[in-house]
């Protein structure tokens, strides 16, 4: 398993997805975002919702998940943000590599 994770949100327009994104890799608490428009269906407040939202997937390195946490949900317009993070379980090598450089330095215990 590497120290390395996407993590899954959700925003409503690409304005809000491409704001998040440019916050997160000048904070370096992302390497890439990808940006990807869906249709979610989904219960709120009782009722059964459905809308186009644009998916935001952060390639990000699991110790820096609490800031990226905070300043997406600092960002985020949604009462309740999906925040969620999966990890890698192993990828190309020089993928990694690159992933590595590009996000803060891990801090040395």
């Amino acid at each position: 398993m590497t120290p390395y994770i996407q993590v899954v949100t959700t925003v409503a327009d690409r304005t809000v997805a491409e704001r998040l994104a440019a916050h997160l890799l000048e904070q370096r608490l992302a390497a890439c975002v990808q940006i990807t428009p869906c249709t979610s269906w989904y219960r709120w407040q009782g009722a059964i919702e459905q809308g186009e939202e644009m998916v935001c997937t952060v390639k990000s390195r699991r110790d820096l998940f609490p800031e990226l946490c905070r300043a997406v949900r600092a960002l985020h317009p949604y009462e309740v943000p999906e925040i969620l993070a999966s990890p890698v379980v192993d990828g190309g090598e020089s993928y990694l590599h690159w992933l590595e450089q590009e996000l803060r330095p891990a801090k040395e215990d």
